[in-house]
C-alpha cells in the first residue's frame, strides 16, 4: 500500500519569511535629525499649549464685556438707540467669545501631538525602545491627519462665509436705505 493518499492536502517545502517592515533600522542621520528636532517639537508643544490656552481665556474674559457693555450704556440714559446697540454688541460678543474658545480647543490637540511626538522621540534617543518609536510616529500621523481634517473642513465652509458675507452687505444696504 502507498503512502501516495489523493485527498490529501499538499505539502511545501517553503518557508515563512517574515515581513521586511521590522526588519528596518534608523541610520546615524536619520537618528540626529530626530534627535535635533526632538526640542523643537517640544517647545512647539508648549508653545502651542499656551497659545491654545490664551485663545480659550480670552474667549472666556470677553464675555465679561456684555455685562460692562449694558452698565455703560445705562449710565448714558434710557435711549433706544444705545440700546439696541448695546444688544447687538453682547450678541457679537457671545459670537467672538465661541470663536475664540473653539479655536483654543482646536488649537490644542495639534500642540498635543506636536510635543508627545518630539517626546516620544527623545525617549527613544535615550532607551532605544522600538514601541516608543512606534508612538512618536502615531502621534506624527494623528498630527497631520487632524491638519488635513481641519483643512478639510475650513475648505468646505469657505461658501458658507461667502453667503454670510453678502447676507451682511445686503443687511447693511438695506438699513442705509432705510436710515
Amino acid at each position: 500500500m502507498s503512502d501516495d493518499n489523493p485527498y490529501q492536502s499538499p505539502v511545501s517545502d517553503s518557508e515563512v519569511v517574515a515581513p521586511l517592515v521590522s526588519q528596518g533600522t534608523l541610520t546615524e542621520t536619520m537618528l540626529k535629525s530626530l534627535s535635533d528636532a526632538s526640542p523643537w517639537m517640544r517647545f512647539l508643544g508648549i508653545m502651542g499649549f499656551i497659545g491654545a490656552g490664551f485663545s480659550a481665556l480670552s474667549g472666556i474674559s470677553s464675555l465679561a464685556m456684555i455685562p460692562l457693555s449694558n452698565i455703560g450704556y445705562g449710565l448714558l440714559g434710557d435711549n433706544a438707540d444705545l440700546g439696541i446697540f448695546s444688544s447687538m454688541f453682547g450678541g457679537m460678543v457671545v459670537v467672538y467669545a465661541i470663536v475664540l474658545i473653539g479655536a483654543g480647543v482646536v488649537a490644542f490637540f495639534p500642540a498635543l501631538f506636536t510635543y508627545r511626538f518630539g517626546a516620544k522621540i527623545k525617549m527613544y534617543i535615550q532607551t532605544n525602545s522600538e514601541q516608543e518609536l512606534e508612538l512618536a510616529f502615531k502621534n506624527n500621523k494623528f498630527l497631520w491627519k487632524f491638519n488635513g481634517i481641519v483643512t478639510i473642513i475650513s475648505l468646505a465652509a469657505i461658501p458658507l462665509f461667502i453667503i454670510i458675507f453678502v447676507v451682511i452687505i445686503a443687511a447693511a444696504v438695506a438699513a442705509m436705505s432705510f436710515g
